[in-house]
């Protein structure tokens, strides 16, 4: 079973579910939050984004390494399914690119 209370306590590592699909629930508020998240390589992984706040800028989030660009509608969660082949860190960034967050998948 998920723990929610872990999930949404912005914790910077995964939690894994019964599926081995690792989760990571971001907040989208003045940034992303947390900012940064570690992965496991080789486990399959899903970000997923959660946008509180009504600015225009926080709107899209989009990573050119992670090879995604997605709509974030407020007050809905939006999936990313990320690559957990290499490991390495990897950025994201707003659609204007004021606002960043990093992806750390260890080996």
């Amino acid at each position: 079973m998920m723990n929610f209370k872990k999930l949404f306590g912005g914790q910077d590592k995964s939690e894994t579910t019964n599926s081995h699909t690792q989760l990571i629930k971001i907040n989208v508020d003045h940034g992303y939050e947390p900012s940064t998240v570690t992965l496991k390589q080789g486990v399959p992984a899903k970000l997923i984004f959660h946008r509180i706040n009504d600015s225009s800028c926080l709107a899209k989030v989009q990573s050119e390494e992670l090879s995604f660009k997605k709509n974030l509608p407020l007050n809905k969660n939006v999936e990313v399914s990320v690559s957990t082949d290499k490991s390495g860190e990897f950025n994201y960034a707003c659609g204007m690119n004021m606002f960043h967050g990093k992806v750390i998948v260890n080996e």
